[in-house]
């Protein structure tokens, strides 16, 4: 398994360079600048204006910026923000965590939800829990994040007074009441990315589930005596679930833009509100590392989907 890692990680190389230079030949084509606002300003003398974009390069072709960058990067300068006067590293450093936090606990209440639901339903296929189970997960994935996110801060926050609907930094508590604070507060955002989720991926255990179980070695496992629980979760689950870990490795790009929304609604401290924050502002140095360590979770989560596929089916070698 590890030549077979090692080649994988070769093949992401050159995958995150082409991401790379695409990411930043768009940003540098796109209308506006940093320093877009230093022209119109008459509090800024011409040649300081001047001084700032000829020490950034904003001036250089777009090859000769991609080539500074790209060989910045690989010795750890991520750049410097513009509008935080902090560099690049440290400020996804600090909120990497947060959206982490978020997303990881979001996506466990998903397989939480979506795993014992699906499987249950498929056993009774048509029958009034697998009725109401197929109704609630059309309802939760038809509706978008933003739409559920502020019908729990309405409900949650404010008729029930239940948990804060702004996620805060800054919390007086200390020890454990500091961590009842922070999962409070953090219930919301994790509850509507999970359950959305969730609600998507029921179907499709559902469906998985019911293809394996029409199988013929399940109906000879069946005819031996075999215990039907276990014939569900050791021959009917471990065999449903490898295009169940596809779907989530596919689904990680939606997980990441989904969060965007989440944390601009219960405006937790993520990476994804410093990427619409930083958009804002024209800020391209956070915005092409922001983008990029998406690029870079996205590949990453897809080769640990296909590790899992050995795990699950021992028929695939890693080659």
């Amino acid at each position: 398994m590890s030549r077979y890692l090692l080649r994988r990680l070769a093949i992401a190389l050159p995958s995150l360079l082409g991401i790379s230079l695409v990411l930043f030949t768009v940003l540098a084509l796109a209308p506006g600048d940093p320093f877009g606002d230093l022209a119109s300003n008459p509090n800024v003398p011409p040649e300081v204006a001047a001084a700032l974009r000829a020490k950034f390069g904003l001036d250089d072709p777009v090859w000769s910026r991609y080539l500074h960058w790209l060989v910045a990067m690989l010795h750890g300068d991520w750049g410097f923000s513009f509008v935080s006067r902090v560099n690049v590293d440290q400020l996804i450093l600090q909120r990497l965590p947060v959206t982490l936090l978020v997303i990881g606990s979001s996506q466990i209440l998903a397989l939480l939800v979506a795993l014992p639901v699906g499987v249950y339903a498929a056993t009774r296929p048509y029958s009034i829990f697998d009725q109401i189970a197929n109704t609630l997960a059309f309802i939760g994935f038809s509706l978008p994040t933003f739409f559920t996110g502020i019908l729990f801060i309405l409900v949650f926050s404010i008729y029930l007074d239940w948990l804060p609907f702004v996620f805060r930094t800054d919390l007086a508590a200390t020890g454990w009441r500091w961590y009842w604070e922070e999962s409070r507060q953090a219930i919301m955002p994790i509850t509507v990315l999970g359950l959305f989720q969730g609600a998507s991926w029921t179907r499709f255990v559902r469906s998985a589930v019911l293809d394996v179980i029409r199988l013929d070695y399940v109906t000879t496992a069946r005819a031996k005596g075999i215990a039907e629980r276990v014939v569900i979760t050791k021959h009917v689950v471990r065999n449903a679930l490898i295009p169940v870990v596809t779907l989530v490795a596919l689904s990680m790009p939606t997980v990441f833009g989904g969060a965007i929304i989440t944390e601009q609604i219960f405006r937790v401290p993520g990476i994804g509100s410093l990427l619409i924050s930083s958009i804002l502002a024209n800020d391209t140095p956070v915005i092409m590392a922001v983008t990029f360590v998406f690029a870079c979770l996205v590949i990453l989560f897809n080769l640990i989907a296909d590790l899992l596929y050995g795990f699950l089916d021992p028929r695939i070698s890693y080659r």
